[in-house]
């Protein structure tokens, strides 16, 4: 389940880019325009050699500046939270949570586009997919420059330009794909969401 969880984590270092017909100029409009988003989602995760992917579900909230929570329910609960300072990943079932220093954790990663970071855009080569799939969703392909972790990111839209889904293809060989239901922009979040107390007596780890 380690594994599993650090490979979500990455994922979420790859939070979105937006497409649709105008490719970049959308994206760039998208991220003027928006200042928090919230869903649900369902996820599907299969390794390299793994016939059956495991399934899992939840909700994710994002705010500007720096803060977001990735919020896993079932079958197993997982959390990640970013304070604006650090990134807290929490697994109760290892009793366990591990801090990073926020800075250091988002540079160079996507997630940075939604909480505040627009220059990422330098970090990637960007190609649309020309037609829309059997559901109707535009794709784009993100390639990072780097790919110590990942290889590709895949991100869909709607025709009303909502955010449908996302796919992504880790370093490890692991595809996540993940679908979006229910989102909401630029809602006034509560800032509990984003605030992070490790529960008495579990281990901490990581950066002071």
């Amino acid at each position: 389940m380690l594994k599993t969880f650090y490979g979500f984590w990455l994922f979420l270092l790859a939070w979105p880019f937006f497409a649709q017909a105008g490719g970049i100029d959308a994206l760039e409009r998208f991220l003027a325009a928006t200042t928090s988003f919230q869903a649900e989602f369902s996820q599907s995760t299969r390794g390299p050699s793994s016939k059956t992917p495991q399934y899992s579900q939840g909700n994710v909230a994002l705010v500007k500046p720096g803060k977001f929570r990735w919020d896993i329910r079932e079958p197993y609960a997982q959390l990640a939270v970013g304070d604006g300072k650090y990134i807290w990943l929490f697994d109760p079932e290892l009793e366990q949570v591990t801090r990073k220093k926020m800075d250091a954790a988002l540079s160079a990663s996507p997630v940075a586009l939604l909480v505040g970071k627009r220059d990422i855009l330098r970090q990637f080569d960007l190609a649309e997919e020309e037609n829309a799939d059997a559901e109707g969703i535009a794709w784009v392909n993100a390639h990072p420059r780097n790919k110590e972790h990942f290889e590709l990111i895949r991100v869909g839209f709607h025709a009303n330009g909502q955010l449908a889904g996302m796919e992504l293809l880790d370093a490890f060989g692991q595809t996540m794909t993940f679908r979006f239901h229910n989102p909401r922009q630029n809602l006034r979040l509560p800032a509990h969401l984003f605030t992070f107390t490790p529960p008495e007596g579990v281990e901490v780890i990581g950066e002071d």
